[in-house]
This record gives C-alpha cells, structure tokens and sequence, in this order.
C-alpha cells in the first residue's frame, strides 16, 4: 500500500520518527539500525516502509534498506511474532547477523535481544531456515557485510541471470563506497573478461 515515504524529517523520539511529506506527518516506527542512519531534523529523508492494518490501528514501519524491510516480512509471517517484536529483533542484531544465527541455527544469538525467550527463538529458526538464512547466507557467512549500495547492486546482476556466487564474487572486487549505477557498470566489466 505505502511503499516508500519521502520527505523532511520533524521528529526523532526512537523508535518513531515523524515525517513531513508534502504538508502530511506520517509516524514511522523504525529499527534502531535504521534510526541511527537518520539525518539530522529537517533534513530529507527516505524510507522503505511496510504498511500494518489492524482492527484497532493502522501502523507504519520504515527501513533504510530494501533487505531489512524483506526481513522484518519474513519476521512477522512467523507464528507469534508481531510487527514489535520484529522491530525488537532487527534493533538487537543487523540482518546479517540474524541470517547467520538462521543458517547456524544458533538460539543463544536470539535470546539475547529482549522479549525473545528459548521456545520463541526456536520457533523462529525453525521457520526461517531456508528463508532468511538461505537468501542472506553465502554473503553474511562469507564475512562480506554488504551495504545497502552493494546489496542493490547483487539484486541488479542476479536479475540480469548472474548466479549468487557470479554477483558475490564481483562484488569483491568493487570498492567499498561505489555507487549502484557505477558499480553495476564495474562488476559487469568484471564478469565480462
């Protein structure tokens, strides 16, 4: 429904942010991670956002990425988890650590964010192995923490038939603070040769 909000930001009271755009506030709930990111007050500011209708409220989530707006989707498809709960989880541990915890399937990384108990971490794992784990793994276990820039740039080589490897093995090569168009161009000269 609301995809992505971008405006000026008014206010700052974590976890919610209020954005002004075009004349209408919207109060985001976002990740401390992503919180962190944010310009200062009245400056611009983009977020990807997920849009929760409930009986008794209409909730709006924002994320600085697109894979940590995928995660906390993944999050909340499991049984018991809310969209708060998500939040908590992806204000603990960054998704890269969440996907290594899926892949490894260790509770014990878990259990340590608040709210999340031994049954509920289990649960958790269970239902996310070959979702998160599997999608984040080969570049969060490879010991590449890719930023937002580089994760749209592997989304932009595997939807042109790259495999995951191909686009991870490219992404290497690219320095650390390219922009997506750019690095796009270098890593498909790279795959070229």
């Amino acid at each position: 429904m609301i995809g992505k909000l971008s405006g000026t930001l008014l206010e700052k009271s974590p976890p919610q942010v209020l954005v002004d755009c075009g004349g209408v506030g919207y109060e985001v709930d976002v990740p401390m991670s992503t919180f962190y990111g944010l310009p200062h007050l009245g400056e611009k500011v983009a977020l990807l956002t997920h849009f929760v209708v409930r009986e008794d409220a209409q909730l709006l989530y924002g994320f600085a990425t697109a894979t940590e707006r995928e995660a906390f989707r993944q999050l909340i498809k499991v049984s018991g988890v809310g969209p708060r709960m998500a939040l908590s989880l992806l204000s603990g541990m960054s998704v890269a650590e969440l996907a290594q915890a899926v892949t490894a399937q260790e509770p014990g990384r878990l259990v340590k964010v608040p709210g999340i108990g031994k049954k509920t971490a289990e649960r958790l794992l269970l239902e996310l192995k070959g979702k998160l784990g599997a999608d984040l793994g080969p570049l969060a276990g490879g010991g590449l923490l890719l930023g937002d820039a580089h994760g749209d740039i592997q989304q932009a080589l595997i939807a042109l038939g790259y495999n995951e490897k191909e686009a991870a093995a490219a992404l290497k090569a690219l320095p650390a603070e390219v922009a997506v168009s750019e690095g796009i161009k270098l890593a498909l000269r790279a795959l070229a040769r």
